[in-house]
C-alpha cells in the first residue's frame, strides 16, 4: 500500500474515532416561541442533568435529582437561563422573565419546564434575533431546538455555540421554507448520532468484498460494491422511515432507554457480524431489521419538538430527506477510498477486521452504560 494511502486511511481512522467518542445523545434544550397577532410567549424545556452540572440541583449527592431538590433551586435556575437567552424584536431588546416552573419527561429523561414571559416595546414586529449561550461554556456540543411558530406556521432552527445569534423573519412562511428547515434538522441529526454512523459504516466495511472460502474476498468492480450499498441503504431507509412515521404520529412509543440500548446492540451485532459472518449474503436484512430501532431514535427530536398537527407532514418529509443526505454523503466519501484498497492486506485485517472489533467494543460499552444506567466512559 502507498505512503498515500495510508495517509488517508490514518486520517479516516481518526476522524471516526473522534466521532466515536460522542455517542451518547447529544445535550438538548427544547426552546418554543409562539408568536400571536404580534405578542410573543414562549417555553423553554431544559434537562435535569443539565441544570445539575450548570447550577447544582443534587443536594445530597446521592445521584437522584427530586422535586424538593428542584424546587429548591427555582431562583437560580430562572437566573442562570434568563442570563443565557436574549431576545429582541426589530433590534430592540425584548424583557424575559421566567414563571412558575414544573418537571416534565422526554424521551430521554426529566427536564425544567420554564414557562417565558417575553415583553417587547415594539407591537408587531417584523423580525426577531436570538442569542442563546446555555452551557455553551460547559458543552460545545449542546445544542437548543427552537420551534417558532408564527401565526399558527411552524419551523425549526439548531441554536448553540455554532451558531449563538440568529435571526428570523416573521412573516408567514412558505412549505418549502419550513420543509428546508427541517432538511437541515435531519442532516445534522445524522452526522451528531454517531451510533448511527457507526452502525451505517459497519454494513458498509464489508462492501467492497464477497464472503467466499471462509473469508472476505476483494469484489472485482466499483459496480458489484455499489449494488450492495444501494440494498443496505434502501433497507436501512424504508426501515427506518416507517419506524419515524409511527413514532411522530404517535402511534407506537418506546422508552428511551429501550431505544438507545436497542441501537448500542445493533452497532454490536453489525460489527461482530463483519468478524464472524452470519448474514453475509444478507445484510440488507440487518440493515432493515435494525434501521426499524434507529427509527424510534431519529423520532426522538421531533417527538420532543411537540410540533403541531399542521406541521408534521412537512416536518417528517423533510426531516426523513436530511437523514438520507447525510447518509448518502457519508456513502460517498467511504465507498471509493474503500473500494481503492479493498486488495490490501491493511484494509482486510486492519480496517475490516480491526475497525469492526473496535466498534463492537465501543458499542457493548455504550449497550452496558444504557441498559444498565451506568458511567463507564468519560465522554
Amino acid at each position: 500500500m502507498s505512503r498515500a494511502s495510508r495517509w488517508i486511511w490514518c486520517c479516516l481512522a481518526l476522524a471516526l474515532l473522534a466521532g466515536a467518542a460522542q455517542a451518547h445523545k447529544p445535550s438538548d434544550s427544547y426552546l418554543t416561541i409562539t408568536v400571536q397577532d404580534g405578542r410573543l410567549r414562549g417555553q423553554w424545556d431544559i434537562a435535569l442533568r443539565d441544570l445539575d452540572l450548570a447550577v447544582g440541583l443534587d443536594a445530597d449527592g446521592d445521584g437522584r435529582i427530586t422535586w424538593s431538590e428542584v424546587r429548591a433551586q427555582h431562583l437560580a435556575i430562572a437566573a442562570y437561563a434568563s442570563a443565557r437567552l436574549q431576545v429582541q424584536a426589530d433590534d430592540q431588546p425584548c424583557s424575559l422573565s421566567v414563571g412558575p416552573q414544573q418537571v416534565d419527561e422526554h424521551t430521554d429523561g426529566a427536564y425544567s419546564v420554564l414557562p417565558l414571559q417575553l415583553a417587547c416595546t415594539i407591537e408587531a414586529p417584523k423580525t426577531l434575533s436570538l442569542r442563546y449561550t446555555l452551557l455553551a461554556d460547559l458543552d460545545p456540543q449542546h445544542r437548543g431546538l427552537l420551534n417558532l411558530t408564527v401565526d399558527g406556521a411552524s419551523r425549526s432552527a439548531i441554536l448553540g455555540p455554532q451558531a449563538p445569534l440568529q435571526s428570523f423573519t416573521l412573516a408567514s412562511i412558505s412549505r418549502w421554507q419550513a420543509f428546508a428547515a427541517y432538511v437541515q434538522e435531519g442532516v445534522w441529526h445524522i452526522w451528531i448520532g454517531f451510533d448511527h454512523i457507526l452502525f451505517l459504516l459497519s454494513l458498509l466495511l464489508p462492501a467492497v468484498g464477497l464472503w467466499a472460502g471462509r473469508r472476505w474476498q476483494p469484489v472485482d468492480r466499483f459496480g458489484q460494491a455499489v449494488v450492495e450499498v444501494l440494498k443496505v441503504v434502501t433497507a436501512f431507509t424504508l426501515a427506518h422511515s416507517i419506524t419515524l412515521s409511527l413514532a411522530v404520529l404517535g402511534l407506537v412509543s418506546l422508552p428511551s432507554r429501550v431505544v438507545e440500548s436497542s441501537i448500542a446492540a445493533s452497532v454490536l451485532l453489525a460489527a461482530l457480524n463483519n468478524v464472524w459472518p452470519v448474514f453475509h449474503g444478507r445484510r440488507w436484512m440487518v440493515a432493515f431489521a435494525f434501521g426499524l430501532l434507529h427509527g424510534f431514535g431519529f423520532a426522538s427530536v421531533l417527538v420532543d419538538l411537540g410540533l403541531p398537527q399542521g406541521a408534521l407532514a412537512v416536518a417528517l418529509a423533510g426531516f426523513n430527506v436530511g437523514v438520507e443526505l447525510g447518509q448518502l454523503t457519508i456513502v460517498a466519501v467511504f465507498l471509493p477510498l474503500a473500494y481503492a484498497l479493498r486488495r490490501s492486506l491493511f484494509y482486510r485485517r486492519a480496517v475490516l477486521v480491526g475497525g469492526s472489533l473496535l466498534i463492537a467494543l465501543l458499542a457493548g460499552v455504550w449497550l452496558a452504560e444504557r441498559a444498565l444506567d451506568l458511567k463507564l466512559m468519560p465522554f
